[in-house]
């Protein structure tokens, strides 16, 4: 027998990870620290994803998730290749640098 969780609870842990990764990527102007928070914020909508999914007995949500998790990876991929460009050309890694940044 597997015990349920309601969806309520899920969504409200859902909607505190996504708000707690908010205020972590416009508090914090490290880039590490805001790709980390947007992370936070697509594991947050990939479990609301998951919760809807559980709560109507598709599997819609547990696809999306995939979606999410090749999205973020990508995501990661890119953003540490700029970070570490970033910190090779500024010796910083603070967002607010960035607006020296040239084309």
């Amino acid at each position: 027998m597997t015990a349920s969780v309601p969806i309520e609870h899920g969504l409200a842990l859902a909607a505190i990870l996504f708000a707690l990764g908010l205020i972590g990527l416009l508090v914090r102007r490290n880039i590490v620290y805001s790709l980390l928070s947007i992370e936070v914020m697509l594991n947050a909508a990939g479990l609301a994803f998951v919760v809807a999914g559980a709560r109507w007995g598709q599997s819609d949500g547990q696809i999306m998730f995939l979606i999410i998790v090749t999205m973020a990876a990508a995501e990661v991929a890119v953003g540490l290749a700029l970070v570490l460009r970033f910190s090779r050309l500024f010796k910083t890694l603070d967002g607010d640098a960035a607006s020296r940044m040239r084309g």
